[in-house]
């Protein structure tokens, strides 16, 4: 592969410096706030010459969603490769990876999980593509309930009951996967769901509510969604600081 020309240096530089002009925009703003023509004012540039870069502001959201669900895969692959070779283990850190990144971006998480944007892609659509960043996301989150499965360590509802009650429902998912195993789906959906839910009520203020550590509440939740995993029938809020796997790990 030959090594790229100046002009396209050049372009790749200035689609950066757009992305990064309506990131500035979105975080002190909102959406609402993110327009071609404050990021041309912004970069020195005019309103019309970014349109050679982006043809609308929904193709720059949607490329800055793109980036934003690519940094939190970055994010949630480091977690998972500090954590060791236990499935159970990753899944944890990454959950905490997830929320530390959410909480610290709220705006952005907004973005990407929250209502949709009108002219671009919803995490639901866009995990329809197995290549678009969303779908490559979940994928991160949802290997290690196939290392479970290989392993023979997937408690769960059997196999027939959950054909019975969601078979069909399921299909959107088991079929995007190869035909994946439906106690696998089930199994990911059931804590993608409520990692969601925390996280979620968490950064749009919807628990303060109830408690005053959301971070506490995060950690008790965490301990008794994975401890089904671990083998442990224990539920109650792990130990330490939230930094490595709940105490009592029986997996290993």
């Amino acid at each position: 592969m030959s090594a790229p020309t100046r002009r396209e240096r050049l372009r790749a530089a200035t689609l950066c410096e757009i992305k990064n002009g309506a990131r500035r925009l979105l975080v002190t703003g909102g959406v609402e706030a993110v327009s071609l023509r404050a990021i041309a004012r912004d970069m020195g540039m005019t309103a019309p010459a970014i349109y050679r870069y982006f043809p609308n502001l929904e193709g720059l959201v949607g490329a800055l969603t793109g980036d934003l669900y690519d940094e939190l895969r970055a994010v949630s692959e480091a977690a998972r490769d500090t954590a060791g070779d236990d499935p159970v283990d990753q899944l944890t850190a990454m959950c905490r990876a997830m929320r530390r990144w959410a909480v610290a971006h709220p705006a952005e998480f907004t973005l990407i999980f929250g209502n949709p944007v009108p002219g671009v892609a919803t995490f639901t659509d866009a995990c329809a593509d197995a290549e678009h960043p969303g779908a490559r996301l979940g994928a991160v989150f949802l290997a290690p309930f196939l290392a479970l499965t290989r392993d023979g360590a997937l408690p769960g509802p059997p196999a027939d009951a959950l054909r019975q009650q969601l078979g069909c429902h399921l299909a959107p998912l088991t079929t995007k996967h190869g035909d994946l195993p439906i106690e696998v789906a089930y199994a990911f959906l059931s804590a993608w769901t409520r990692l969601y839910g925390l996280v979620a009520m968490e950064v749009f203020g919807h628990l303060a509510w109830a408690v005053d550590s959301p971070e506490a509440l995060f950690e008790t939740e965490l301990a008794a969604l994975f401890a089904p995993l671990r083998g442990t029938p224990g539920t109650g809020p792990p130990t330490g600081n939230g930094d490595g796997p709940p105490a009592g790990s029986a997996r290993h």
